[in-house]
C-alpha cells in the first residue's frame, strides 16, 4: 500500500454517540482516510463477507484497518476478532481494539486471539484525538500495510 494512499477505516461499534466522537476526532486529527461503519460483530462479518447490504464493493470496500469495539451485542467484538484472525482471507487486516474498557482479562484475550494493539478510550474528546492521531501517525505514515484485495 503507498503511503500516499488513504487507508479504508472500518469502525466496529455499537453505539451512535462514540461512532459520532471517534469519526470525528479521526477527522480532527486530519487523516484523510475512508471511515465506513457497522453497528455489531454480525454486521462487521457481513462487510468483511460482503454480504447483505455489504455485497457491492463499492459501497464496501475492503478496509485496511478495524477499530473494533469488544462490547456489542449479537456477536461481541472478541467473538469477531476470533473469527477475522482465523479466517486466511481477513486475518492480515490489522485489528485495534477501541474500547472502553481497561481490564487486563480484556486485554490479554484481545492479545491471545492475535489484535495488533489495544486502545481503552480517553475519556475527553481531546483525548481520543489525541490518540486517534497518535495512531494514524502510526498506522498511517510509520508502519506499511498490505495491499488490500
Amino acid at each position: 500500500m503507498s503511503a500516499t494512499e488513504p487507508v479504508v477505516i472500518l469502525l466496529a461499534d455499537d453505539d451512535p454517540d462514540d461512532r459520532l466522537l471517534t469519526i470525528r476526532a479521526l477527522k480532527r486529527s486530519r487523516l484523510r482516510n475512508e471511515i465506513y461503519t457497522v453497528e455489531d460483530g454480525e454486521e462487521l462479518m457481513d462487510y468483511l463477507y460482503r454480504r447483505g447490504p455489504y455485497a457491492d464493493p463499492a459501497r464496501s470496500p475492503r478496509p485496511g484497518l478495524i477499530l473494533l469495539d469488544l462490547n456489542m451485542p449479537r456477536k461481541d467484538g472478541r467473538e469477531a476478532l476470533r473469527e477475522i484472525k482465523s479466517d486466511p482471507a481477513l486475518w492480515r487486516i490489522p485489528v485495534i481494539v477501541l474500547t472502553t474498557s481497561n481490564a487486563e482479562a480484556d486485554i490479554l484475550r484481545s492479545y491471545d486471539l492475535g489484535v495488533n494493539a489495544f486502545i481503552t478510550k480517553p475519556v475527553t474528546f481531546d483525548g481520543l484525538v489525541r490518540a486517534l492521531q497518535v495512531l494514524g501517525d502510526f498506522w498511517f505514515e510509520i508502519v506499511r500495510l498490505p495491499s488490500v484485495d
